[in-house]
């Protein structure tokens, strides 16, 4: 990389956003590169092994897989969809309440059943709210834009534990609570991921990444690891390339940045070029929680852990603005509600929703914190902890070092409904032939999301580029 090479994009971050845009930007024949800090390409969509221990790193399981759905439209048209192996678990996730046990599977209507068996005094409504959102479209879903999901869900159901029930998976899936959430943002979720999701990837999400790594290469695109870009050059408002570490400028047509918003404006551009009114609304706007995860491996298979790829949900009580407010100042003391997914009986991940906290805080108390997680579960999985032979616990701060996300966000901004599709924050950009992809955009949230996001932004360039030749 010790030559000035000419491109005509290039990409910042090899998170799935940024791979699918590469691949339809150089399937189309234009010359792309993209430049990833990590050593492997995937962001969130990573694996890793450990004494033998095999674990995806933060997501583990795709949704909007279906025939019509984002993932599986792009999987087909980059012709890698013989290549994947998705194999769907039934049931996809199981909640655990004090007084239920609820669970989501891969037919809407055994997922309605299981549903009416357990509140059968909402049974029609109940048909009325899962039919209803899985047939949502566009201007369906734009309409709810400005309402919470807990508002959508009172014009439904009665029963507040049920409401409550409804609304935990959006604070696991999403980081905020049901009366916070934009309804538009947490039917999204229903319908694309719990509803159409539990797709686990063969061998792990580091497959598809690496999948999708290898087919961008396979069109003639050039990824670059283990580099970073410390600047996007900009001359009278148009992007004209990055600067990497390395001080190498780099030029080209586009540049796209898939990575966090406020690097991307404040670090990599600068006051000197954006408006001050849009630096100082985005210096408002609020991030995601971020994550708390244990990792365990164990000597021995425990039959008591649910099948591999399902996630288990462990709501403690049915005051769950209570529990996002425990989650923002997240302790030892407030340990609550978690998630379990099996990676098999003898692996599993843990987490819950958590604040940012810093380095400090979580050196003082991740390993407090994960002994209480720890505890926690063993109330559902007996004498778990004499197993455990493998332990690894990743903080929020430790998410930030390997994805540089603004305050360890786990799913880029807020799902607030003053939050979505902030002006500024689309794909294109303030900047001429500056565009943006993935979850920073304000737009969609999840794989599903960012993917169709990696697809529209690429399309907008190949647009731009062919009018430009007429």
């Amino acid at each position: 990389m010790s030559n000035k090479s000419d491109y005509d994009v290039i990409i910042i971050g090899a998170g799935i956003s940024g791979l699918v845009c590469g691949c339809y930007l150089a399937k189309e024949g234009l010359k792309a590169l993209i430049v990833e800090k990590n050593a492997k390409p995937g962001g969130y969509c990573t694996s890793f092994s450990r004494k033998g221990f095999h674990f995806d790193t933060f997501v583990h399981s795709l949704g909007s897989c279906r025939k019509d759905g984002n993932v599986a439209r792009v999987l087909r048209e980059l012709d890698i969809d013989k290549k994947i192996i998705l194999q769907k678990v039934n049931p996809s996730d199981t909640i655990i309440t004090p007084d239920y046990r609820v669970s989501f599977y891969s037919g809407l209507n055994k997922t309605i059943c299981n549903f009416q068996q357990n509140f059968p005094k909402e049974s029609s409504n109940i048909e009325s709210f899962f039919r209803d959102v899985v047939n949502l479209q566009g201007a369906d879903l734009v309409k709810l834009k400005n309402n919470s999901f807990d508002y959508f869900l009172k014009k439904y159901f009665n029963d507040k534990k049920l409401q409550a029930i409804l609304s935990f998976p959006i604070l696991g899936n999403n980081g905020l609570s049901a009366s916070l959430i934009s309804a538009f943002s947490g039917c999204k979720l229903y319908k694309e991921f719990m509803l159409d999701g539990g797709y686990v990837v063969k061998g792990g999400m580091q497959v598809l990444s690496d999948m999708l790594a290898a087919r961008f290469e396979s069109f003639g695109g050039v990824l670059v690891l283990t580099n970073y870009v410390k600047k996007i050059n900009v001359n009278f408002n148009k992007a004209e390339g990055v600067t990497l570490n390395n001080k190498d400028f780099i030029s080209s047509r586009y540049v796209v940045s898939s990575i966090d918003a406020m690097k991307t404006f404040f670090k990599f551009l600068g006051k000197e070029h954006v408006q001050r009114n849009f630096l100082k609304r985005l210096s408002n706007m609020v991030p995601s929680l971020s994550m708390f995860m244990v990792y365990l491996g164990f000597n021995k298979d425990l039959p008591i852990l649910p099948q591999k790829g399902t996630n288990t949900w462990y709501l403690p009580s049915y005051d769950v603005n209570k529990l996002y407010k425990a989650a923002i100042s997240r302790n030892k003391n407030n340990v609550s509600e978690f998630m379990i997914h099996s990676f098999s009986k003898r692996n599993i991940s843990i987490f819950m929703n958590a604040h940012f906290g810093g380095k400090k805080y979580w050196d003082y108390c991740k390993n407090k914190v994960a002994d209480r997680l720890i505890n926690k579960v063993e109330k559902l999985v007996p004498n778990l902890s004499k197993h455990i032979i493998y332990k690894n616990v990743i903080t929020p701060y430790a998410l930030y070092r390997v994805t540089a996300n603004y305050r360890g966000a786990a799913y880029g901004w807020a799902g607030l409904p003053s939050q979505l599709a902030e002006p500024g924050l689309a794909q294109r950009t303030c900047i001429d032939n500056l565009y943006l992809t993935g979850h920073w955009t304000s737009l969609g949230q999840g794989v599903g999301g960012v993917t169709y996001l990696g697809r529209d932004t690429a399309n907008l360039i190949i647009k731009n580029t062919k009018n430009k030749k007429k």
